[in-house]
């Protein structure tokens, strides 16, 4: 297959999974705020999704002195073409590079993935997100869901299929490990904006929210039944963590979207690809060979940071070995 042909099926298939890994997070931290809490507080989780999302700088750039409004995180993130990590921005990046190639993929996922574009246009125009910001983001899961489905139902399992699935599985990792960091963000925002004399009530209210801010996490990665099933008994932090990065019969977890990488990448293997393969190899062997109880100890925001830094560097190897090379500020803006 030609690098640039993979190159676009690889990154629509990221966009598609970015937009909605976006809505999710957005929904989390939406449901979140309305909870009985102070503004303060409230604003916390917005500026830690941003500072997770790496766009907290971008978004004070465009609000100056704005303050931290819900209403305005969720338009930056939803609908501001000028964000090029919002969904809007997702959703047109995805249906420009399916346009792209469009003989290498099904006329149904075309048609699917161009519908969504156009109807995410009119549902904006329309006022949703003033209207009802949960249907949005809920129709944006589901339209990333259909589309998978599509890919799934009518795609032969040949190359084009494998890097669309491969975009998937690394913008997966990157995005629940950026979802489950969000906590631990917000901590952080809470010492600098407190300081040291704040910092035991803030970790009171903080923990006084403990289970609704782990439920709303696992409701925004699909994974609160599965927990119940898994688990069966209360939530707790340590156990929401070790589905979302040990549990690989579920297919959102890290060990999951990083086994499926692994196997990809043996599958589209090529003279170069030697050392990207092994990197692949050996971060699936790390997280499973994991335990919960030693990532805990260890720190596991520092733990995340180091699987995100892995992460990047892995898909910085795709593309060197598969794709079409990036400029390097071309490469940390497709990343953000």
């Amino acid at each position: 297959m030609l690098s640039r042909t993979a190159d676009h099926l690889f990154w629509m298939a990221r966009y598609t999974e970015r937009a909605e890994n976006t809505a999710r997070m957005l929904d989390a931290n939406y449901q979140m705020s309305l909870l009985p809490q102070s503004d303060e507080y409230a604003g916390l989780g917005w500026r830690a999704m941003l500072s997770i999302s790496e766009l907290a700088g971008n978004f004070a750039a465009a609000h100056q002195g704005a303050g931290m409004k819900s209403r305005d995180v969720i338009a930056f993130m939803s609908a501001d073409l000028a964000n090029l990590s919002s969904i809007i921005s997702c959703l047109r990046a995805a249906r420009e590079n399916a346009r792209a190639v469009r003989g290498s993929i099904t006329t149904e996922l075309w048609e699917t993935i161009n519908t969504t574009w156009l109807e995410a246009q009119r549902m904006l125009a329309e006022g949703v997100l003033e209207r009802d910001p949960c249907e949005f983001f809920e129709w944006v899961k589901f339209r990333s869901h259909l589309s998978r489905g599509v890919q799934a139902g009518t795609m032969v399992k040949d190359d084009a299929f494998c890097f669309l699935r491969l975009g998937t599985f690394i913008e997966r990792a990157d995005n629940t490990a950026r979802i489950l960091d969000v906590k631990f963000e917000m901590l952080e925002q809470l010492e600098k904006l407190g300081g040291a004399n704040a910092q035991p009530a803030a970790q009171s209210l903080a923990h006084s929210l403990d289970y609704y801010h782990w439920a709303a996490v696992l409701r925004s990665v699909s994974g609160f039944e599965v927990y119940r099933k898994v688990y069966r008994d209360v939530i707790t932090p340590e156990r929401v963590a070790g589905l979302l990065i040990l549990f690989g019969d579920w297919p959102r977890s890290l060990a999951a979207s990083l086994e499926e990488t692994k196997q990809i990448l043996g599958r589209v293997r090529n003279t170069r690809s030697a050392q990207t393969e092994a990197l692949a190899v050996q971060l699936y062997a790390n997280v499973r060979d994991s335990r919960i109880g030693d990532i805990l100890s260890g720190g596991l925001h520092a733990w995340l940071v180091d699987f995100l830094a892995r992460v990047n560097e892995l898909a910085s190897c795709i593309s060197r070995d598969f794709l079409v090379p990036l400029a390097p500020e071309m490469e940390q803006q497709q990343a953000a």
